[in-house]
């Protein structure tokens, strides 16, 4: 083999590696792409009427969502209904999550450390639902598109 062939081989094997790069490049499958969402998680819900304590529930995030209703007022103007979060470590208020007159439906958010928690419901003249979920995180694969 003399120089010249030698060469030739060299520019053969380099023009097969950049035309498969670069095939792969344009021609190969798009990778998903992945992003950071946030999923809900549900710990409880109650309904009823009159004030209660609901049992224990554990968050391991601390981001609650609540979402509540207040429905069949006994008498215009004068249903009350109230939500208190507490921690079941040590039993003390740590936000007063809903303060509402008449009826009525929200969704509030309370950010606390992670731990046990329950609620503490008032209500007078109206009955009422709520439900608790935490938030978690997750991620999301978008679809690929060709």
């Amino acid at each position: 083999m003399n120089y010249q062939s030698i060469r030739l081989l060299g520019y053969q094997i380099f023009a097969a590696v950049t035309l498969s790069l670069l095939f792969e490049a344009c021609g190969g499958k798009p990778k998903p792409t992945t992003r950071d969402v946030q999923a809900w998680r549900k710990l409880g819900s109650w309904s009823g009427h009159g004030p209660i304590s609901t049992e224990p529930f554990i968050s391991d995030t601390g981001t609650l969502r609540l979402q509540w209703e207040a429905r069949n007022e006994a008498a215009p103007g004068k249903g009350v209904f109230q939500i208190t979060v507490y921690s079941d470590v040590s039993g003390r208020p740590l936000a007063l999550a809903v303060d509402h007159r008449g009826i009525g439906s929200n969704t509030v958010y309370v950010n606390e450390d992670p731990r046990p928690f329950y609620l503490g419901i008032e209500s007078a003249d109206v009955e009422w639902s709520v439900s608790v979920d935490e938030a978690i995180p997750a991620t999301a694969t978008d679809p690929v598109r060709p």
